[in-house]
């Protein structure tokens, strides 16, 4: 990853996320609608056209994801980006990819809504030499369909919340039943599947008591709707586990409605994912526990990838792993190893990390 082009994406970033407005708001911008008005789909001489089918814009998370694409392929990089906002529906975002198919973009960028479905409309992509790139999310097709893979380990990340609560459970000497209900992602999602497989690993081999697991589909009022239904089902509730930093924030609003108390001086602990700038501030202020990031700033990666393929030259691997770290409200827990042998440190999060963190 080239710095210069770290830095001017991390200073693009902190512009356009501050025009975004609060954490709680499901954020989009101009483009909540299906389609990007500001983008033409129109091919030039001059620029490469990259048409992208993005999910929708359900977090900030996502947001992140799509002004990482909007910065790194603008105009002035010499790029004409078409975008599609598809709003968490399937069947738009195969149709958004056939419409770039048909328009005969230079690369097609999905991040897949679900995993399944994807054959026919990549072997149309493929027929007409267009490469396709994927981010975020896993697909379940002939690995021939797609140029490469951008992303998350999601799984490694389950595994690390596992790893950690353990660890601190270790630390605070709790040593009797542990109750847990899981706030789950939008269910068939590869975040949803990865992080539900790594962290359930650790619930059977501690003997955890998973009360429940809900698909909270990753927002904020998802994850409060969840959670009120938690807490009217279950009298002890020990840990929350929330797939990402929106459903953390509506798991919090009603914790705090029904007078429970959570965090670092609580009786709840509270996980989450993503690790975006409003999810860290949570965990500094102290409302959840550990957050472990899902990089949503794949673009440059991309990038990377698309220059390459320019030149005549292919990725040098097919799947491509986004740099992550762990964070933390205070340093119970400083380091751990996990059980798959990989040692992982918990930053403690303070007024440097949220400035350091554009998304």
């Amino acid at each position: 990853m080239k710095k210069a082009l770290v830095a001017t994406l991390t200073a693009a970033m902190v512009f356009s996320l501050t025009a975004c407005g609060s954490s709680g708001e499901s954020a989009g911008g101009s483009s909540s609608g299906s389609k990007d008005a500001s983008s033409s789909s129109s091919k030039s001489d001059d620029l490469i056209s990259i048409g992208f089918a993005q999910v929708g814009h359900e977090s900030d998370w996502r947001t992140a994801s799509t002004e990482s694409c909007r910065s790194t392929f603008s105009k002035e990089n010499g790029y004409n980006l078409s975008f599609v906002d598809c709003d968490n529906k399937s069947a738009d975002q195969l149709e958004a990819v056939r419409n770039f198919v048909e328009q005969e973009v230079d690369y097609i960028i999905i991040d897949p809504i679900v995993e399944t479905g994807w054959d026919t409309v990549l072997k149309e992509a493929k027929d007409a030499g267009i490469p396709v790139l994927v981010i975020d999310r896993n697909i379940k097709v002939d690995e021939s369909l797609y140029t490469a893979w951008v992303g998350s380990d999601f799984t490694a990340e389950g595994e690390s919340a596992g790893a950690w609560l353990k660890a601190y459970l270790e630390a605070k000497k709790k040593t009797d039943k542990v109750n847990i209900v899981t706030i789950a992602g939008t269910n068939g999602s590869s975040a949803q599947i990865g992080r539900t497989k790594g962290f359930n690993k650790y619930v059977e081999a501690n003997g955890w008591n998973l009360l429940d697991e809900q698909d909270g589909d990753f927002t904020q009022d998802g994850g409060q709707k969840i959670m009120e239904s938690y807490l009217k089902s279950y009298k002890d509730i020990d840990v929350v586990v929330c797939q990402n930093d929106n459903e953390a924030f509506g798991a919090i609003d009603a914790l705090k409605a029904a007078g429970k108390t959570y965090g670092k001086d609580g009786d709840i602990i509270i996980i989450s994912f993503d690790a975006t700038n409003a999810g860290l501030k949570n965990v500094k202020e102290g409302s959840i526990n550990a957050d472990f990031e899902c990089n949503p700033l794949a673009a440059p990666y991309l990038e990377d990838i698309i220059k390459k393929i320019k030149d005549g030259g292919k990725p040098d691997n097919q799947k491509v792993y986004v740099d992550e770290a762990c964070f933390a409200c205070d340093d119970t827990v400083s380091s751990f190893k996990t059980d798959e042998g990989k040692e992982i440190t918990m930053t403690v999060v303070d007024d440097k990390v949220l400035k350091e963190r554009a998304y």
